[in-house]
């Protein structure tokens, strides 16, 4: 653990994040994006990588399965669950050196000037909602996870 890494706090519990635990194993950890407050928008979810490692290509064979597998689990999860017509997936490392992935629903007729993983939250009628309603869809992509 980094003592200076938002990420390893994260894990730490000595940081809150909107929402709940989506999914958990040795090597990752599922969450909703937190806005420190503001509206987020609803389906922008983060796959941590749990050991502080810098990037995708830090990673042992072991964690680089548990990282593909969640990130294709989460993602279904979302166009079924959540009736997302497009997933996207980035990963920087630009702003927090800690592996981790935005998963991004795209929703049913969002215009085309908003498509992209940062570009939704520019739409006027992007889903965006208060740590209630983080919680609800947590709740739903993990029930989704555990039944499927």
């Amino acid at each position: 653990m980094s003592e200076s890494c938002f990420i390893c706090n994260k894990h730490a519990g000595n940081i809150s994040t909107s929402g709940v635990m989506i999914y958990e194993d040795d090597y990752v950890y599922v969450g909703h994006i937190d806005k420190n407050g503001k509206p987020n928008y609803l389906g922008h979810i983060m796959i941590d990588l749990k050991r502080h490692t810098p990037s995708l290509a830090d990673m042992t064979v072991e964690e680089a399965r548990a990282f593909g597998v969640i990130m294709a689990r989460v993602s279904k999860a979302l166009k079924k669950s959540e009736n997302a017509d497009h997933i996207y997936s980035l990963v920087s490392g630009n702003s927090v050196p800690h592996l981790h992935m935005h998963i991004v629903a795209r929703y049913p007729n969002t215009p085309k000037e908003h498509w992209g993983p940062m570009e939704v939250y520019d739409w006027p009628d992007a889903p965006m909602g208060d740590n209630n309603e983080v919680v609800k869809l947590c709740n739903r992509i993990k029930i989704h996870l555990e039944n499927n």
